[in-house]
């Protein structure tokens, strides 16, 4: 026997297909589907789309089957699915960022972050957002002060002490809370603060409606993490004869510190979007306002609703780059927020 021989014959025997097979199979059952489409009534991006991935799936899925056996085949298929499904995960997301991107870029530019809408008016190309960033910033720091330490506390209690009925119950009331519409929060701050009180509109006002909305996010996210922590350290911190309330500030939460702030700045990102209770609370303002305690202050979400809802194809311009500029506000802040918690920083500290 030759060596071509051998070595053919070692290729038809192998069990493994070669790292081009699948991609191989897969550009042709892309180009003959372009094929079908073109020569049959089959049209639409979309639909080529589906079926050009629906049938390379089967043909790679079948040859594996064919050459690598049963299981191999099931795994390739799997890990198919799974590919795809994160992709339509992503995708609405990469499609929703992008055209925001572009119609944003448009009009986001240094004049729009650093003017007011003062003396603008809807027909008018000028004006900006800086008051509706300034109050955006201001209210949601006045939520996260009110929300973060109570919810931290309240975290705390229920995974540390709250072994009974009064935590269980507690936890029952956090879930509730984690459902409740976030326009029912800004109708509670209406009727109590703004209407019942007579304190009027105001950034602060529109603060506790969000820290409303924030508290149960930070108390389930930092509940989580402090149940990570394993207890082996909390029994070795007892055990040298440190007090329960030292072993938690020194022991358990720096432990958890990374989850714990991860979960505080998905809470404000949750809350820095909110429309309807700033709508409601906060008695907008196309001035700059920078005491969020005393009278109507603007916001970025009720800055861009007010925008998109408007006849004027300049109010829906600016409406985009508010947008564009929200979202990279909330990101800055998150990326900010895990560079901190990155296991080396906090271990040169």
């Amino acid at each position: 026997m030759t060596t071509a021989t051998m070595s053919t014959g070692s290729l038809l025997r192998s069990d493994q297909l070669p790292g081009w097979a699948p991609w191989t199979a897969a550009a042709a059952t892309t180009v003959v589907s372009l094929g079908l489409f073109a020569l049959t009534p089959l049209a639409g991006r979309a639909d080529f789309v589906v079926f050009a991935v629906v049938a390379s799936t089967v043909v790679v899925t079948a040859l594996s089957w064919g050459v690598e056996g049963r299981r191999k085949a099931v795994n390739r298929l799997m890990t198919t699915v799974a590919s795809g499904a994160l992709a339509l995960t992503l995708l609405p997301l990469g499609l929703t960022i992008g055209y925001t991107i572009s119609r944003g870029l448009k009009r986001l530019n240094a004049n729009f972050l650093t003017h007011s809408m003062a003396g603008v008016g809807p027909s008018s190309p000028g004006g900006g957002i800086y008051h509706a960033i300034i109050g955006t910033l201001e209210q949601v720091l006045l939520a996260s002060v009110i929300a973060v330490p109570l919810g931290l506390l309240v975290a705390i209690y229920i995974t540390e002490y709250g072994r009974n009925a009064f935590g269980t119950a507690i936890r029952f009331l956090i879930d509730v809370m984690t459902g409740i519409p976030s326009i029912v929060a800004g109708l509670f701050v209406l009727a109590f603060w703004v209407l019942a009180l007579n304190r009027g509109f105001s950034g602060s006002a529109a603060a506790m409606a969000l820290a409303i909305l924030e508290l149960p996010i930070i108390v389930r996210s930092a509940e989580e993490m402090l149940l990570l922590v394993p207890s082996e350290l909390r029994e070795a911190s007892y055990a040298l004869g440190v007090a329960k309330w030292k072993t938690i500030v020194r022991i358990v939460l720096p432990t958890a510190s990374s989850g714990i702030v991860t979960g505080v700045m998905l809470a404000i990102a949750r809350v820095t979007g909110e429309t309807a209770p700033v709508l409601l609370v906060a008695g907008n303002n196309f001035f700059i306002n920078t005491d969020p305690f005393s009278g109507g202050q603007a916001s970025l979400p009720l800055f861009i609703f007010q925008g998109a809802k408007s006849s004027s194809t300049f109010d829906v311009e600016r409406a985009w780059a508010a947008s564009l500029a929200l979202i990279a506000i909330v990101a800055i802040l998150f990326i900010a927020a895990r560079l901190i918690t990155r296991r080396g920083v906090l271990s040169r500290r």
